[in-house]
């Protein structure tokens, strides 16, 4: 039960420490921040295995961080000579450092904290590393093995952000207005590509997947919560995270495998979340923009509604359409097929899909194979086959190879 709760603290707790310590002795100190959170846990560890659990197990966490801030501040003068003029001068006018760990002041720190990480000159997979780890408290572990690779992959990817980030001189500070308007779609495409990680990920992992997800949310909605971030971007980011995850649980079986969108259970559906994406696509409809994330809401809605009617897949369709004018995406145009397919049949969405030549992707063989199934079986099969070779995770495989084992009834 200890381990456990610590595993869940360090979840919640280390981001919370870690972003107030950052924000406080700013991002060229990012390593010492982080070595006070870590020998906080590390005590909580030794002193609770002896004394056990405190009644408060996050204020003694607090209480300790604390502590251990101000004692490193005394103890190390050289550390205090690099510190920021603001942070000296904040120190002198009082007797002490004060560590401020309230509510607002996490909150602030958290939102300053993703405007430093998302960074444009920082490589997205950099800047999701970066984001798992501070912003989340993922371990370089788990971020390994949302990736599929190995730890010294994530160690170079996160250093290489961390040393660009200090580099730059990147401030953690709360952004301002014109700050906001330059970075926000920076910021969003980040938390996008993290929930897109958890969602899409090949990793047989469920539980990793559902975090990955859940901590894209939770900073998303950081974002709402935040008068000056609360935009209608933000929300239709929120949306359509919300009508994804909705799904999420009918995705795949028991055994981790995956489950076609025409066969999954509705009943398996979250409506909780259908209700939240609703409301935050609602909250999205203000202003005179419409970005490619409430166009991806838009979808994302209509396959919450399980009726295979016209109407939705006309809708669907002619989303598809606005958002690839909006921005192209092979991926999405090859989506769009699956679409055209209900609306106008098959022939003309194997004309359309063929013109994509995506040959290397196991999606667009999967999808023809689906078109041309009753068609043209022999082309059918012959997809199948080819999607089966480059497909990765196993899941896929297992769906591709039951596909191939219909033909041989």
């Amino acid at each position: 039960m200890e381990d456990q709760l610590l595993h869940n603290l360090f979840r919640t707790e280390y981001r919370k420490i870690v972003s107030v310590l950052c924000y406080l002795f700013g991002i060229k100190h990012i390593e010492i921040a982080e070595d006070i959170v870590s020998d906080t846990f590390l005590a909580a560890t030794e002193t609770w295995s002896l004394k056990g659990i405190p009644e408060n197990p996050t204020a003694w966490l607090y209480t300790v961080a604390k502590n251990k801030t101000k004692n490193y501040l005394k103890r190390d003068a050289f550390f205090d000579q690099k510190l920021s003029p603001e942070v000296k001068y904040a120190s002198e006018k009082s007797e002490e450092l004060v560590v401020d760990l309230s509510a607002k002041n996490i909150s602030d720190s958290q939102l300053a904290m993703i405007f430093a990480v998302c960074n444009p000159n920082i490589s997205a997979e950099s800047q999701i590393a970066l984001a798992l780890n501070l912003l989340c408290g993922f371990g370089i572990q788990e971020i390994a093995d949302a990736f599929l690779t190995n730890k010294e992959v994530i160690y170079k990817r996160i250093n290489r952000a961390k040393e660009k980030l200090k580099a730059e001189n990147i401030k953690i500070e709360q952004p301002t207005i014109a700050e906001i308007n330059e970075r926000l779609e920076p910021v969003l495409t980040t938390l996008y590509l993290l929930f897109s990680e958890g969602y899409y990920s090949t990793s047989q992992n469920t539980i990793l997947r559902k975090d990955l997800c859940a901590e894209a949310m939770r900073l998303t909605f950081l974002l709402i919560e935040n008068k000056t971030t609360n935009r209608p971007s933000v929300n239709a980011l929120l949306s359509l995270m919300s009508f994804h995850s909705s799904r999420f649980d009918a995705r795949t079986n028991e055994n981790g495998e995956t489950i076609l969108y025409e066969d999954q259970d509705e009943t398996r559906w979250n409506q909780d979340l259908i209700f939240q994406g609703a409301h935050f696509l609602n909250q999205a409809s203000t202003g005179n923009s419409v970005t490619k994330y409430h166009l991806e809401a838009g979808i994302a809605y209509w396959h919450t509604q399980k009726e295979d009617t016209l109407e939705k897949w006309d809708n669907i369709l002619q989303l598809y359409n606005s958002l690839l004018i909006l921005e192209y995406s092979p991926i999405a145009a090859l989506n769009r097929t699956f679409a055209l397919a209900k609306v106008h049949g098959k022939q003309q969405a194997i004309q359309e899909a063929e013109k994509l030549q995506l040959t290397d992707n196991h999606f667009y063989h999967s999808l023809l194979g689906h078109l041309h199934t009753g068609l043209d079986n022999k082309k059918a099969l012959a997809h199948f086959q080819n999607a089966l070779k480059l497909a990765i995770s196993e899941a896929d495989k297992t769906t591709i190879a039951k596909s191939i084992d219909r033909f041989k009834v």
